[in-house]
Parts: C-alpha cells; structure tokens; sequence
C-alpha cells in the first residue's frame, strides 16, 4: 500500500445551477479500502461517476491519473478496459436472465461472433467462487437468489473483468446484519489478492471496522483524509466532519412524552400470500400502538414486518386475511384499499421511496399534494395558490434542500426524497403513521432531522410504528418496540429494558 492507485487532483463538475464538486482531492493507495463518507449531495457519487466515465472527459475539470496515467474516460467502457468496476446501489442486473448470462452480459466469451455457452458456464463458477457463491448454480435466474446474493454476483460480474479498482456505492444498505458481515469480509479478501477498493457507506460502524482510510466529503468539496494505520477514528469524528458541527446526541430525546390511549390494535392478525401457494406469512399478530407513541418494529430479513404493514395499509399486494381483527380508535376496520386506510387516518411511509413512495420525474410541489388533493379542490379543479403555499410551507418546517419546489424529487439527493416522502404524508395528517425503513440510504445529519422531525409528530399527538433494520436505531427512538420472527411476534420490550442481546434472542426465537 504505498503508491498510489488513483489520484483525482483538482475536479470541479457544475449541474445547471449547482457546483456538484468544487476542487475535489481524492487519492487512494494501491491496495487499501477506502472509505468515501459525507452527507447525502456531498458529491460522493458524482466524484465516482466522474471517475468511472459515466460523467465523460470535458464535462468537468481537473485530471485524474490512474495507474501512473492522465486519463480522459470517454464512458465506462473505457474505464472498465482499465481495470476499474463500479457497483451502484440499485444493482445494475437482469432478474430475468441466469447467473451466468449476468455475468458475463456486456463482455460475452465469443469467437466469430459465436458465443461459447459451455465456456461461459465454467468461468461463472469460477468467479462465483471468488465471491464464496461455490452452491449456487450458475444457470438459476438471477430472481431466484436473495439480495445479498445478487450483490455478490454483482461483484462476481465486475472481477470478471479483471478488476484492478472496485467501487462499491452503499453496497450494504439493503442487506441484512449477516449478508453486510460477508461483503465486508469478501472485501478483505479481495484486498489480500490484490484489488483496490473505494466504498460509499453511511453505515459508519462499518466504515471504522474496515476502512484503511477515510475521506470526508462536504458541500461538494473535501474535508480531509483519515488514515486509520496512523491512529483510530472515532465515529464522532467522522460525523463532525461530516456534518460541520457536532452531534451530541445522534437519538434526539423528546422534551416531553405525552404518551395517552390505544388508537391503534391488532388481534390474531393472520395473513396468506396467494404468490406463495397461500402459505401462512403472519401468524395471530398482536400488537398496539398509544397516542403520541413510538412503537418500534424489528425483527431480520423476511421476519415480515413490512408484509405486516402493506397487509394493514389497504393490502395492496392483495394478501389474504384468514383471521384477526384490527381497531383504530377503538373501532373495528378492515381496509380493502389503500384509500380507504388514507381516508380513516393510516398512512404509510414505504421502504421503497423511488420505485412506489414517489414520482421522480414530478417536481416536489406535486410530490407533496398526491395523496390528499381532496383538500386542494375547489369547484372541481387544484386550487393552485395553496397547493404552492402547502408545499412551501413543508419546505421550509422540514427543511427540504432544493431550489424551489419545481424541482423534480429524482435530482434530490436520498435524504431530501426522503423528507418529501413525509411531507406527503403529513398533509393528509394521519393519526397513525407507519415508517418502513425510514432512514434507509441517507446520511447521519439527514437520519438526525429525521429523527427529530419524528419527536416532533408524536409531541403533537400522532402515533408512529417504526420498521428498521438498525438496531441501533431502533432502540434509541422507540417508546416500546415489538420483535418478530417468522411472521410471529416473539415478544415486547419497554423503553429502557431494551438492549441488542434481548432484541437478537428474540429475533432468532422460532
């Protein structure tokens, strides 16, 4: 690890009214893994997509030097011919196809334009080795395989190419705890044999346990490169960095807890997926929610804690609901729509904010007014003069950073989308709002105004149940929290009798 791989020297890159990236260093050394942490709109990704050739030669200014060389990548082709691989969030593969065609799509094994299949089966099993995929059959569609899975076929996919410098752009934000643990361990291997690694990660306890050095990013410009053979780094120090001031306490506590009745109530809630032959998917749930209350959700991948809330908001995955019974305020519901849930105060905050909680191509003003433009008709047309004045007014009380609210959401950054996404929500004014995955992809100092956004709405009496898959997060802003397990809940926790070793035995408990 003592030359350097990579060194970005001076980049500027300018979007139509927005400096992305203002004079930017950025080098890492042959070997390490390399941690680039910041605020969402920092610029992390755009300095990788600059790097990669998604942002040609010519669309910013500065040079880098790779591998000793200036380069000028025209597109990722000509990155990628050098050795460099980059893996977004939202992984760049075809559910569809198999294993093997995925991996080696784009750079088939062919001679006189005939692709050699049986020669294609064989490399895949050899990359999927690398990756520590040795059971899994190459010729199974990709669909077939779980999301930590599909990650590491990804990566697969990129050593393929004889990857020399791999780009990792939050690599673990949709795995669980344990898939997250393998990722992190694959890339260590990789590091002993040779590859380079660059990870963009908001999951600084991650970030401190594998980084050899870590480069803060803010406001588009750098903040300073930590080197963690020198001395330890301190989560703390990284968020102050990252956020320009410190953060005292990242779990903001209520002035107040004003903690009334039951407003919410499930009973023997029992639910089949039609998708999966009407298998039994929830088992006799039975859980509560209180005025002004925080009620955690928690449990490990598929313990079917947002099949609980889609089966509750409207069941718009068209479940069926053999038993059970569900009140709100103490009166007996049954939604069959998500309307219906809308109309009687249910609102839900999905985990998915670009494929189904918002319209990337509207502006934010739109975004906003979607689900409750009942309340901006007048004489049949959207009264426009306080559709505006709503959406200023949520601008600016949650502090959305954009332009104006003409601005389309898809060029927000993932904390601002999120913050629209509640916007939404809280113009129709729910007296229960369930939040699946509420900080999932954004930054500390976004998840901090999440936080205290979410303190806010409970001090002014709505009641929320919070799904996440951070424990630590879970446990520092639930009033209560409920565990499950395999469709079931396994138990209930109260405030401060809340640790990790109680909520993983329950997590585990079948």
């Amino acid at each position: 690890m003592g030359d350097y791989i990579l060194e970005m020297k001076n980049i500027e890159k300018v979007f139509p009214g927005v400096k992305a990236l203002d004079n930017v260093n950025f080098s890492v050394k042959r070997g390490e893994i390399h941690c680039l942490v910041g605020e969402n709109g920092a610029g992390k990704s755009t300095l990788m997509k600059v790097l990669s050739g998604v942002y040609p030669h010519g669309t910013y200014s500065g040079d880098i030097v790779y591998d000793g060389e200036v380069q000028k990548f025209r597109n990722i082709a000509d990155s990628e011919s050098k050795g460099i691989a980059i893996i977004y969030q939202e992984l760049a593969l075809i559910p569809e196809l198999s294993v093997y065609e995925n991996i080696f799509f784009g750079h088939e094994i062919a001679s006189n334009n005939i692709i050699n299949w049986n020669e294609t089966i064989v490399r895949a099993k050899e990359e999927l080795k690398k990756v520590g995929l040795d059971n899994v059959d190459p010729s199974v569609k990709l669909k077939t395989l779980g999301v930590g899975q599909q990650q590491l076929v990804e990566i697969a996919k990129a050593l393929s190419k004889n990857v020399k410098l791999l780009i990792l752009d939050e690599p673990t934000s949709s795995l669980n705890e344990d898939d997250s643990e393998n990722l992190l361990e694959l890339l260590k291997k990789l590091q002993k044999e040779g590859v380079t690694s660059i990870m963009i990660s908001h999951k600084l306890k991650e970030v401190t346990a594998i980084a050899d050095t870590v480069t803060v990013l803010r406001d588009g410009s750098t903040i300073c490169s930590m080197d963690a053979h020198e001395r330890e780094i301190k989560e703390e120090e990284i968020i102050q960095n990252m956020v320009g001031r410190k953060l005292d306490n990242i779990y903001p506590k209520r002035a107040e807890k004003k903690i009334g009745d039951v407003v919410f109530e499930l009973k023997d809630w029992t639910v089949e997926d039609p998708e999966k032959n009407y298998r039994e998917i929830l088992h006799h749930v039975n859980m509560n929610v209180r005025k002004g209350e925080i009620v955690g959700l928690q449990g490990l991948m598929g313990a079917g804690r947002t099949e609980l809330a889609m089966s509750i908001f409207g069941n718009p995955k068209g479940y069926r609901i053999t038993d059970g019974h569900l009140y709100m305020n103490g009166k007996e519901k049954r939604y069959h729509s998500p309307a219906a849930a809308i109309k009687d105060g249910l609102a839900y905050v999905t985990e998915d904010r670009k494929g189904n909680g918002l319209i990337l191509m509207q502006d934010i003003r739109y975004n906003i007014s979607v689900a409750n433009l009942d309340a901006l008709v007048k004489k049949l047309s959207i009264n426009e003069n306080e559709e505006i004045r709503i959406a200023n007014y949520y601008k600016e009380s949650i502090n959305i950073k954009a332009p104006s609210i003409e601005q389309k959401v898809g060029n927000l950054s993932g904390g601002n989308q999120q913050k629209v996404q509640l916007a939404k929500w809280m113009f129709v004014e729910p007296n229960v709002l369930i939040l699946d995955e509420p900080t999932r992809g954004i930054d500390v100092g976004a998840k901090f105004e999440i936080y205290t956004l979410m303190n806010r709405l409970v001090e002014e009496g709505m009641s929320i149940i919070m799904i996440s898959s951070e424990l630590p997060e879970i446990l520092g802003m639930s009033d209560r929290l409920y565990v499950m397990s395999e469709g079931t809940i396994t138990g209930e926790l109260i405030g401060e009798e809340a640790d990790e070793e109680k909520v993983m035995a329950l997590a585990v408990k079948s």
